[in-house]
């Protein structure tokens, strides 16, 4: 290949192939123009510990009192600046009538998140004896500001009180994931 000097109004598309190694330059004798300063740390977002638990033990309610569904983990953030990302797949289901399974997200006993499942889950075939299940899953990111070990869960209700809601419904599994996330 051969060198081509440049004039000063050309340039070298760099991200076609160059390769080789750059001479040094003389730093001191240089100038530079449209620099704008760097952050004195950037920020890695670096995974600093993963936690998983699953459950597929089945829990049913006809209340529209929240229960645990059995589904927990714990974790314990190594920095009150890190967060937690808290990962849901959550099986649920109904037996009897109409029923809507609400299912929230909890640190300890703080809600996180709001109510992140809601779901009618009607009929099928005109019946009112069946097993009809579906999948929920949702994600948050939490800041718990805290170094203490941290108990995430999640807890449903029959919203509508009418029939039976259930999760971990037949051989269904549920699965809770936490990544502590560095700050």
């Amino acid at each position: 290949m051969a060198i081509t000097r440049l004039g000063p109004n050309q340039s070298v598309n760099l991200a076609s192939n160059v390769t080789g190694t750059l001479p040094a330059a003389n730093v001191a004798n240089s100038t530079l123009t449209n620099v704008t300063a760097l952050p004195a740390a950037i920020p890695t977002g670096k995974i600093l510990q993963v936690v998983s638990a699953h459950t597929g033990t089945q829990a049913t309610s006809n209340s529209q009192t929240y229960a645990d569904t059995g589904l927990t983990a714990s974790i314990t953030p190594s920095s009150s600046s890190n967060k937690v990302l808290v990962l849901v797949q959550q099986s649920a289901g109904k037996h009897d009538g109409n029923t809507k399974v609400n299912i929230r997200m909890y640190r300890d006993s703080t809600e996180i998140g709001g109510v992140v499942a809601g779901r009618d889950i009607g009929e099928t075939n005109n019946s009112n004896t069946n097993n009809v299940g579906m999948g929920f899953s949702n994600s948050y990111l939490d800041s718990p500001s805290s170094t203490s070990s941290l108990t995430y869960k999640t807890q449903f209700n029959n919203n509508d009180g009418a029939g039976t809601a259930k999760v971990q419904v037949g051989s269904g599994q549920s699965y809770i994931t936490l990544m502590e996330i560095e700050a």
